[in-house]
This record gives structure tokens, sequence and C-alpha cells, in this order.
């Protein structure tokens, strides 16, 4: 339900997308493209799940990931802004966390930090959710990155 909202929600705003991934691995875009006609709004992702992907295709900063970590708003913030740039997109969604089983970097398994970069902005959000198993808790960050997407479309429709 979520991506077929995303869809029309794109479509609508003329916005095309892409992802830059690293806890969920290519979820989010398997979402989107799991939609008929995504290829109209969805240019494609990265799967970003070393620091050195992150730093190298992404822009993500490498003071960044020593002062604030691979999990973190502002990693999340520079992947999103770094993926609209690589892909010259309207909309970059990126997602960044811990899948487990293992804590990391002091973080638990089922944290998670997502960013959305749009014509208006970015925003960043950090999140926990259930530590389950890595299925479980990939599932969920992808259900959170969709719906923080379509909270900054449906802004971007009003304010429109």
């Amino acid at each position: 339900m979520s991506a077929e909202l995303v869809g029309t929600l794109l479509r609508e705003l003329e916005y095309t997308l892409a992802t830059a991934e690293s806890l969920t691995g290519g979820s989010v875009g398997a979402a989107i493209t799991s939609v008929p006609g995504a290829s109209d709004y969805y240019s494609g992702g990265v799967i970003a799940y070393s620091p050195y992907i992150k730093t190298k295709l992404l822009g993500v900063g490498r003071d960044t990931l020593a002062e604030h970590g691979v999990v973190s708003t502002r990693t999340a913030t520079e992947m999103a802004a770094g993926v609209k740039e690589l892909f010259e997109v309207s909309v970059g969604v990126a997602t960044t966390g811990v899948a487990g089983p293992d804590p990391l970097d002091g973080l638990p398994p089922g944290s998670l930090c997502v960013a959305v970069a749009d014509p208006f902005g970015t925003e960043a959000v950090q999140l926990t959710g259930p530590a389950g198993d890595r299925a479980a808790v990939t599932s969920w960050a992808t259900e959170r990155a969709l719906v923080l997407l379509i909270r900054r479309l449906q802004t971007a429709r009003v304010t429109r």
C-alpha cells in the first residue's frame, strides 16, 4: 500500500526518486519497483553497505563517519543528498541502521536512521524499532522509510 501511494504522489508532483540503502539492503527500492509503472519515477538506487561506498559513491564525509558514526541522522542526510545528486532526481531517500543480531557502535538492533532529501530540504529521523531477526528489522525499517517519504511528498503537494 505504501509503495503505491509513493508512486501516486511522485507522479502527481512530477518528481523522480532514487534510493541509498544500507540497513535495508535494497528493500526500499524493491518495494518501489513492485508497483507497475515505477520506471516513470524511479531512477535507481545504491546499496551502500560499507562505509567506503558511502563516501566514494554518495559523498558522505569521512569526518561525518568519524564524528557521528555510520548509523546517524547526519550520515543518512548525506546519503540522501548524495543519491539525489548522483542520480539527478527530485528526491533521494536513505536508510542506515543496525539489523542485528549484535549492536553496532553502541546502538541496539532495530536502530534506524532514515532521511529524505527533496526540493524543500532534507529531513532525517532516528528511530528504534522492534529488535528481532534481521528480516523483521529490515521490513520494519523499509516501511518507516516509505512513511517518511510519503509524509514529505504530501507536504510538497500541499505547499505546491
